[in-house]
């Protein structure tokens, strides 16, 4: 099961819930949460790059006692700058030019493209341990995430409380009131790029309707321009849980197109 991050803003649980969170602080993306003893923890912190796009800056993950710190083209482990591939007790670490890709012994894949989009693959042994951006993975959507007890949160108020308190960062929290916009006026054209039959062996495997959602968010966002980010990246994204989920999805980027 996988937890992932991309382009825009969007996450997508291991639970299969997909929401968008615009938050640029440091926040837990995927921790294991049982009190005595974490076996793992993910955090993240998104910046907005040269063009206002949303990037990941950095990746902070600790596995049992070994602290690896990621940033685009650097990999640091326990304070120590090495070189890929990199092994050391239980983690192998691997990186080109794309990707950054972290094994973990315990039961976990990261992959990082060193840009906007990240994804976790973590053992199912974690089901109903986890916390953070990822969700709980207890296999029901919403539950503990966007309703707990009695309360229910929308996905800026979730977000908000992943955050890492640290004492002297200076980051705004997103504002919990904003309502995202329907941008139902982009639904043919997502539709058209996702149904395109490059991705005939993904329909099935894939929830479509989420991904058509996340494009319509995305060319809502931004308004008109058509610069490759707001285009491609939920595109890329659907083409990487395509193949991950056992599909093959075709060749789909063109000279003009991404």
């Amino acid at each position: 099961y996988v937890c992932s991050t991309w382009g825009n803003n969007h996450f997508k649980t291991f639970d299969g819930d997909m929401y968008q969170f615009p938050g640029l602080c440091e926040y837990n993306f995927v921790s294991d949460c049982r009190e005595a003893y974490k076996e793992f923890s993910v955090h993240i912190q998104r910046a907005l790059n040269s063009n206002g796009h949303p990037e990941i800056q950095y990746i902070l993950m600790k596995i049992k006692d070994i602290m690896v710190y990621l940033k685009p083209n650097l990999v640091v482990v326990d304070g120590r700058i090495v070189k890929t591939p990199y092994y050391t007790s239980g983690v192998l670490i691997e990186s080109n030019e794309i990707y950054t890709k972290i094994y973990a012994k315990l039961g976990m894949v990261l992959m990082w493209n060193q840009q906007d989009a990240l994804m976790v693959e973590l053992d199912n042994k974690f089901n109903n341990h986890t916390c953070g951006l990822c969700g709980d993975y207890n296999g029901i959507q919403i539950y503990n995430e966007f309703i707990k007890g009695d309360t229910s949160y929308n996905s800026i108020t979730y977000g908000n409380m992943q955050k890492i308190s640290k004492p002297n960062s200076k980051c705004e929290d997103p504002d919990e009131t904003q309502a995202l916009p329907s941008c139902n006026e982009h639904r043919d054209e997502c539709q058209r790029l996702l149904t395109s039959p490059a991705f005939a062996d993904c329909r099935l495997r894939l929830n479509l309707e989420m991904y058509i959602q996340a494009c319509m968010q995305d060319k809502c966002a931004c308004k008109g321009k058509d610069d490759s980010f707001c285009l491609c990246s939920t595109i890329s994204e659907y083409s990487r849980q395509c193949s991950h989920a056992g599909g093959r999805p075709g060749e789909w980027r063109t000279q003009s197109f991404c």
